[in-house]
């Protein structure tokens, strides 16, 4: 008898503790989200019928009178503009222009509604109107900034005369606050002026002396334009130093040549262009050269001892003396020039060297002088500024500068009772935001307690089983089909997109079979209408459909509905083979719809199933499909309140868990996860079926990607009693679709 594995997924022993971590967790932004959309009617309603009572409640107050005026906080006069021409004034052109930042806006505003402002005020008016006090008038006054530079100062109450004499008071003080403020600002510039200018005056004189120092140590006006004409002269003498040391190479390779050339035997032919060139010495050689000559001529007729001879020999004598001392004094004066060159290379270096020193010198004089002139600058310009600036402000000061302009002459307008329209605007507003914030907040906790299954990947994440696909709701599909386009191209891109999803289905289940091969598997889910039907039946398609000998078996004995589905006849089917001697090759039925899937449909229903399925009988059917068929398929009832297919489950390769997004509930689903944990029945994933999200992106996918002919086999959708998010397939409706 098969066995199933009951160790596919350990994951099972803590998905019940993770849904209930799940339930407990909250809802993350996403489920927020989403949440919010299927509540919209809840939100709008909440919104409006609270804005609704706003309004009502404004139109049903007593009067309300508003006075106001306007003061603009930056005025540009014909004073200011005299005192702005002034350099270094507090209100110059560019503060004047400049207008406040939002952060000064506000610090002036909490200075207006401060006590230490109103109080005074108050003070006066209780003279009139004893009954104020500051917590009153600050809750009905308001200072809000209208455009640049622009405070607006509202108060409302129901006493006409109040508000005219508070907003006329109000005005004054904050006049007379301002001047304040900017008489008080400008003494405290004049008294920090003239704080920092002494000690500033100091240092300029400081730094001034220690310049003259500097200059008289060091015989100077400005040791840069010094250090210049030091490496001018530098560089003067690096280039004599160069001409004179290639000149002294050149002599000393003249000087070897005249060496070798000395090495020769006298009076021999001047090989050495030094000597030839030397006329003297040439022409005592030619000399020579011409007394040897008579000296053989004479030789071949006479003697030695003849008189000519003598004289003769006497004579090459004396040339030979003479030349001989010719290169002895060409010696010379090679060796006196080498000497000549070699003193001034000496002295050439000796002053380069000098003038370097003195320029690393000058160069510590120059950084000490200009550290100074640095110095000096930075006071200079510092003290003349404060003094600018001690100037600009006693002028300032001796004006009576207005800081803050009232725009309204009239002081104050007080609105008519009919403007109580106003009141309702922002009553309107108000409970519009109030209403929008209470409607949320309902839509959350409704949504909440629904406890319902929404989305594919809330319940992968809540879960921890694996999915082993998403099945769009084909309504979805068919509602943003007829949206854009109800061509016969749209309609088969639509189904085959919708078929597709059970081939990848099967496949995802193949691979968890890649130890031991996935053949018999239970389609179950924890409730009615989850689509188990529907899934098994597209499920067994798709595995025909790739080839596959694929059976499919009603065994929901106590509700059987597959036949219907496939367009076939329930006369004889599962409960006549396991209660008679009836041959199962002999029950089961080709489908019309795909060759290679074959029906084994429910029978008669019997007084008790779950009899039947725990028969042996029943296992040894089960084994005997198991052999004959590439995958069988068996459709089952639900879980909670059902033990039917957790039986056949424990004789199969595992169970297919399907769950009805919208629909299925967390507690039943977790009582389903809870039994089959007690029973030990092995899961092999999960499928999320009416899938809304998935619908759209699949239908969009596929009408793209099925642009050649293509064939796609129809089927129902309907799903036990109340499943209607697919269309059931009968006999008549099956047809080939071609693309």
């Amino acid at each position: 008898m098969l066995k199933s594995d009951k160790s596919h997924h350990p994951l099972l022993t803590a998905n019940s503790a993770q849904l209930n971590d799940a339930d407990e967790g909250g809802l993350n932004l996403g489920q927020v989200g989403a949440a919010l959309r299927r509540r919209a009617l809840l939100i709008a309603g909440a919104t409006s019928l609270v804005a609704t009572a706003g309004v009502l409640k404004a139109e049903t107050d007593p009067p309300i009178y508003q006075g106001s005026f306007e003061i603009l906080t930056k005025p540009v006069t014909g004073e200011s503009k005299a005192i702005a021409n002034v350099p270094q004034t507090i209100g110059d052109t560019d503060a004047i222009a400049a207008p406040e930042t939002t952060e000064q806006t506000k610090t002036t505003i909490a200075v207006l509604q401060s006590r230490g402002v109103l109080e005074p005020v108050i003070k006066k008016l209780q003279t009139k109107y004893p009954e104020i006090e500051y917590d009153y008038v600050i809750d009905n006054l308001v200072i809000e900034p209208k455009e640049q530079n622009i405070l607006e100062v509202q108060y409302i109450d129901p006493d006409q005369q109040l508000v005219t004499d508070l907003l006329n008071t109000i005005k004054n003080a904050y006049l007379e606050y301002s001047l304040a403020e900017r008489r008080n600002d400008v003494e405290q510039a004049i008294k920090f002026v003239e704080k920092q200018r002494k000690p500033l005056e100091q240092r300029v004189q400081d730094w001034q002396e220690r310049l003259r120092t500097i200059r008289q140590k060091n015989n100077l006006v400005e040791p840069e334009q010094k250090a210049q004409e030091v490496s001018t002269h530098v560089a003067t003498l690096t280039q004599q130093q160069l001409e004179n040391r290639v000149m002294l190479e050149q002599m000393r390779a003249q000087y070897q040549d005249l060496q070798k050339e000395l090495l020769q035997q006298t009076g021999a032919s001047a090989s050495n262009s030094l000597l030839s060139d030397n006329a003297r010495y040439q022409k005592i050689l030619d000399q020579l050269q011409q007394t040897d000559a008579e000296i053989a001529k004479r030789g071949s007729i006479f003697t030695g001892q003849e008189e000519g001879m003598v004289r003769l020999s006497e004579q090459r004598d004396t040339m030979i003396s003479m030349l001989e001392g010719e290169r002895a004094r060409v010696n010379r004066d090679f060796q006196s020039r080498i000497r000549e060159l070699e003193a001034r290379d000496f002295a050439i270096t000796e002053k380069i060297d000098n003038l370097n020193g003195y320029l690393r010198a000058l160069a510590a004089v120059s950084r000490d002088y200009d550290n100074i002139q640095r110095e000096l600058k930075i006071a200079t310009e510092g003290l003349s500024q404060f003094t600018a600036k001690q100037q600009a402000l006693q002028i300032e000061y001796a004006q009576r500068l207005q800081p803050w302009k009232l725009l309204d002459p009239q002081l104050t307008k007080v609105d008519d009772p009919d403007a109580i329209s106003d009141s309702a605007k922002r009553n309107l507003l108000l409970g519009g935001m109030l209403g929008l914030l209470m409607g949320v907040g309902a839509a959350l906790v409704v949504d909440k307690l629904s406890n319902v299954f929404y989305t594919s990947k809330e319940l992968k994440e809540t879960i921890g089983l694996p999915l082993l696909g998403v099945v769009p709701l084909r309504k979805e599909i068919a509602l943003s089909t007829n949206a854009g386009n109800t061509s016969g191209g749209l309609q088969q891109a639509t189904r085959a997109s919708f078929f597709e999803v059970f081939r990848s289905l099967y496949t995802n289940i193949l691979l968890l079979g890649s130890d031991t091969p996935i053949r018999s598997l239970v389609i179950s889910s924890a409730g009615q209408g989850d689509g188990k039907s529907t899934v098994a039946v597209h499920l067994a398609l798709a595995a025909a459909a790739m080839g596959h000998r694929v059976l499919l078996v009603d065994a929901n004995l106590r509700s059987p509905n597959l036949h219907q589905r496939v367009g076939l006849m329930n006369i004889q089917g599962l409960t006549d083979v396991i209660s008679s001697d009836l041959d199962w090759s002999n029950v089961i039925e080709r489908s019309p719809i795909e060759d290679n899937l074959y029906v084994l449909s429910a029978g008669p229903i019997p007084p008790d199933s779950i009899r039947l399925l725990a028969s042996q009988k029943m296992q040894d059917l089960m084994q005997d499909l198991h052999s004959s068929f590439d995958l069988v398929i068996y459709d089952t009832p639900p879980l909670v309140g059902f033990a039917d297919a957790t039986l056949l489950a424990a004789n199969t390769n595992g169970m297919v868990l399907v769950a009805g997004l919208g629909k299925l509930k967390r507690t039943v689903f977790q009582q389903a996860l809870e039994e089959l944990q007690i029973s030990g029945t092995p899961i092999l994933g999960l499928v999320a079926n009416k899938s809304r999200d998935a619908a759209l992106a699949s239908y969009t996918y596929y009408q793209q990607y099925y642009r050649q002919s293509m064939s796609v086999e129809r089927v129902g959708d309907d799903d036990d009693t109340d499943d209607t998010n697919h269309s059931a397939p009968t006999s008549s409706s099956v047809r080939k679709v071609k693309g």
